[in-house]
């Protein structure tokens, strides 16, 4: 089964560690739904299989869309894609956007999943991230959501903030706990060239991050998530029993998966490709039928390393016989050779066929990865 990704390419306010694409100007907005309707055609015969498992609304902001916005996307799906009537429909929102009022209208779409873009349950936190909403905001985007009938809900926090003390970390998880959060995403800050973020850092308005504190506070997630009964199901990822992303577990278990919008990505285990990241290139090209993309065929060796880097990342794992059958015996004995110091500093351990990262491993896992990538081809 596949999924589709759509990018909304939109929001209210800039945040100063954002580097995706968007724009707060909504003046486009029309041109752009009409352009997504028209890709959705175009792409009608991306995936091949037309079975669609799920549905994600990301971006930008998602939740800037009307209730009969998002059932008019989903509808246009409906024509060239069967979605499964189980399917899991995701719409990112912002606790800012979530009214009372919107939430009863979301509640008439096909929208099953809400994914809360809370980011920090702290006032000082969230001015310093220069988010919209506050942290009561947050608290009633989840009551109130829950309250309509949302019972998939998923929020993000972020952890490494130069504000954020490793107590109030703690004090930000256990009020996701207390509130009965089913899954949780959980981000270290991290400095994009083009943010706000970074231009502050560099003419020393604000302080750096500070790398150990980022680790502390991961050994804390991860401990935290363990006494509460949240399986780590990988590197960013935590939740009960039966509420796993299944988008997102479909892109690290290396799924087809199409991208709409503008920036969107696509991937049908041969090649990748992206859109423009302008939404006036997209609408412009894609008014005269023509596909604005960038595309990339892929080699055995981005195969195979990008196997290693989602695989490694989560709970079920490097499968040892996947290396064996898909790839040729050289890719094999690189992975071999170069696991077993892993294994030997307790960074990586086995379980008959099947590698993952340990605990202690996690913290290095970018690390670990890059060393297990084949450079056959320099």
């Amino acid at each position: 089964m596949s999924g589709i990704y759509i990018h909304i390419p939109f929001c209210r306010q800039a945040c100063h560690y954002c580097d995706f694409h968007f724009s707060t100007s909504l003046k486009s907005k029309k041109d752009f739904l009409d352009a997504l309707k028209k890709e959705i055609y175009l792409q009608r015969d991306y995936l091949g299989a037309k079975n669609i498992s799920t549905v994600y609304f990301g971006g930008g902001t998602p939740s800037i869309l009307s209730g009969e916005e998002i059932v008019e996307i989903v509808y246009e799906l409906s024509k060239y894609f069967s979605i499964d009537k189980n399917a899991e429909i995701t719409l990112e929102a912002n606790p800012d956007d979530l009214s009372k009022e919107k939430l009863k209208e979301l509640s008439h779409t096909p929208i099953n999943r809400l994914s809360i873009g809370v980011q920090s349950f702290s006032d000082e936190d969230l001015k310093f991230l220069h988010r919209i909403h506050n942290s009561s905001n947050a608290i009633r985007s989840v009551k109130e959501a829950q309250d309509i009938g949302f019972k998939n809900i998923t929020i993000d926090l972020i952890y490494g903030i130069q504000t954020l003390t490793n107590e109030q970390w703690k004090k930000n998880l256990q009020t996701a706990f207390s509130h009965d959060v089913p899954h949780v995403s959980c981000y270290s800050l991290t400095v994009e060239s083009k943010t706000a973020l970074a231009s502050f850092i560099k003419k020393g308005k604000i302080q750096n991050i500070d790398p150990q504190k980022s680790v502390e506070q991961f050994e804390i997630l991860m401990s935290e998530m363990k006494n509460n009964n949240f399986i780590h199901y990988e590197i960013s990822n935590f939740c009960k029993e039966d509420f796993y992303s299944k988008h997102n577990s479909s892109y690290w278990k290396g799924a087809k998966y199409l991208g709409l919008g503008p920036s969107a990505h696509s991937y049908d285990t041969h090649s990748r490709q992206w859109n423009v990241s302008s939404n006036s290139a997209y609408i412009n090209s894609i008014k005269k039928n023509i596909l604005p993309f960038e595309k990339e065929t892929l080699t055995q060796e981005q195969k195979f390393n990008e196997y290693i880097m989602t695989s490694l990342r989560t709970m079920w794992g490097i499968d040892l016989q996947v290396i064996k059958n898909k790839f040729s015996r050289n890719y094999s004995s690189h992975f071999s050779k170069e696991a077993e110091k892993y294994f030997a500093q307790k960074l990586l351990k086995n379980e008959g066929e099947k590698i993952f990262l340990t605990d202690k491993g996690k913290l290095f896992a970018d690390k670990i990865a890059s060393d297990l990538f084949v450079v056959f081809n320099k």
